[in-house]
């Protein structure tokens, strides 16, 4: 993965240490004399060529060189041994000299005094050299020397102006996406494609494109569900409240014999009306479910609804596979709300004379809890529409709403698992809960 940390970290590292070397290569240019004695024309090489005249010609040629050299750079030179005495007269005029042994601030003189010494390949002697260069003439020089400092100085601050703009506009540019897709999303707006150039990306910006897609997207599935589920709530409730509507006109009507017949109907609807209300309560309460994780003890979860189921229906006999050393993190109502919806859903359908069919199995992580009834099953084109809020399989007479697998699908989803409904292939329906074991 690019890092952005990386890039930020390098262009900033990059740019202090353009800046130190160039200001150090200009404090060099400005202030050494190094620098000078190195670089300055009328310096370079002086010493070699002055030398092997000096030691294959003797002082006079030495003399001569010096002179031309003065000639030509307008540069003093003067040329000692390793006692301090001079070898050749030199070019420095002796009022000079004088002038110069009477300054106490040497930058009054109107020259620079430089010194090099020089060790003679042939000979092993060393000689010590004197130069004094006008300050007006070293002034023009450096102006010329610095220019191409000042030039890399330039180029390099508009590499650094394009690598900053660049820099800016790579962090600036997604967050102005990411913004605009914050206010689409505030305003119920929000397209996943807005986003999707920027999720490509390998950094962190892309990372969390990524996560801000995956959220836009559950925002507006939770939204459309929520829309869904009041159109639904709506339509439903308006059966049980028209039948009450029309048994209390019948009964306003009615004669105190035909009264009395109505008011069991009456309570009926109401009891229909209530049931109704607290299942979509219970299905309102798994999306909104906050509390923390809990240790779930399935065996004795297991157990209880098969007490219940038994007070309900006798009759029905209920098998239960629970293999030993499960451990389970999750919310144990929701749980028991889930199986309890499957457990009650598999007995309208089961025959009296088969049992209802419980398993519970491990395997890789998983943790899967099927319950399998011996009944006609559901239509092959009606699976996938099963599990939706409100949504009844034609043909099959249930006193239920539809409310029931939606809320055990709920319960699946807050888990971190899901809800498997498909016919049994040796006949009847299974649902099946696939929870992650040991989810946190």
């Amino acid at each position: 993965m690019r890092s952005l940390f990386w890039r930020i970290f390098a262009t900033f590292w990059l740019a202090i240490a353009v800046v130190a070397g160039l200001s150090l290569l200009l404090g060099h240019a400005l202030n050494q004399d190094a620098w000078i004695l190195a670089r300055h024309p009328g310096i370079h090489n002086v010493a070699a060529q002055w030398t092997q005249r000096y030691e294959n010609h003797g002082a006079a040629a030495a003399q001569h060189y010096l002179e031309r050299h003065k000639h030509r750079r307008h540069i003093d030179v003067q040329v000692l041994d390793e006692s301090g005495q001079l070898l050749v007269q030199g070019t420095f005029p002796r009022r000079a000299a004088a002038f110069e042994a009477r300054q106490r601030h040497r930058e009054r003189l109107p020259w620079r005094r430089l010194t090099e010494e020089y060790a003679s390949p042939e000979s092993g002697q060393t000689y010590l050299f004197i130069y004094r260069i006008p300050k007006a003439e070293l002034a023009e020089w450096h102006l010329d020397s610095l220019l191409w400092p000042a030039s890399a100085m330039g180029i390099a601050l508009v590499v650094m102006t394009l690598f900053s703009l660049l820099l800016t506009l790579s962090i600036t540019r997604p967050l102005d996406r990411l913004r605009s897709a914050v206010h689409d999303l505030g305003r119920t707006t929000y397209q996943q494609h807005s986003l999707a150039r920027l999720a490509r990306r390998r950094d962190e910006l892309g990372v969390l494109a990524r996560d801000f897609n995956r959220m836009g997207a559950r925002l507006q599935d939770l939204i459309g569900s929520q829309r869904q589920l009041l159109r639904d709530v709506s339509h439903e409730l308006r059966s049980p409240l028209a039948r009450l509507r029309v048994a209390l006109a019948l009964a306003e009507r009615a004669d105190p014999e035909a009264r009395a017949r109505l008011w069991p109907r009456l309570g009926q609807e109401c009891d229909r009306l209530e049931a109704l209300i607290s299942e979509i309560l219970e299905l309102a309460r798994v999306d909104s479910e906050s509390s923390q994780r809990q240790p779930i003890d399935l065996p004795a979860l297991l157990g209880k609804l098969r007490e219940d189921a038994h007070l309900l229906a006798p009759e029905q006999a209920i098998c239960i596979e629970v293999p030993e050393g499960l451990q389970l993190s999750g919310w144990p109502d929701l749980l028991e709300r889930a199986l309890d919806n499957l457990l009650r859903n598999a007995a309208r359908f089961n025959p009296a004379d088969q049992p209802l069919e419980v398993a519970v199995r491990r395997d890789a992580g998983q943790l899967s809890i099927s319950v399998r009834d011996h009944g006609p099953g559901v239509a092959a084109e009606h699976l996938a529409h099963l599990g939706e809020p409100f949504f009844r399989a034609p043909g099959q007479a249930s006193p239920g709403h539809g409310l029931g697998l939606a809320i055990a699908r709920r319960a699946a989803q807050r888990h971190g698992g899901q809800l498997g409904l498909a016919n049994h292939p040796d006949g009847g329906f299974v649902a099946t809960l696939e929870l992650p074991l040991e989810s946190g």
